[in-house]
């Protein structure tokens, strides 16, 4: 009878060092490459007038939907 009053709680898993490491460092390397990316490609086509406006705005864009995206990850 005490067995079945009993309540069983799940341990907690620890992350793997897959998680704890690599996971994060890829994370950082693809964040930094599109973000990289959008920048560069904002300032090679480079409109006639723009300024500093068109890459500010080519960063900006992508962050927030690099956030929006994977934000719940």
């Amino acid at each position: 009878r005490e067995l079945l009053d009993m309540e069983v709680k799940a341990e907690a898993r620890r992350p793997r060092w897959y998680e704890r490491h690599v996971q994060p460092c890829v994370a950082e390397l693809l964040g930094s490459a599109l973000f990289v990316f959008c920048g560069v490609l904002a300032v090679v086509e480079h409109a006639a007038g723009a300024g500093r406006l068109q890459p500010a705005l080519a960063h900006g864009l992508a962050l927030g939907t690099a956030v929006a995206v994977l934000g719940d990850i």
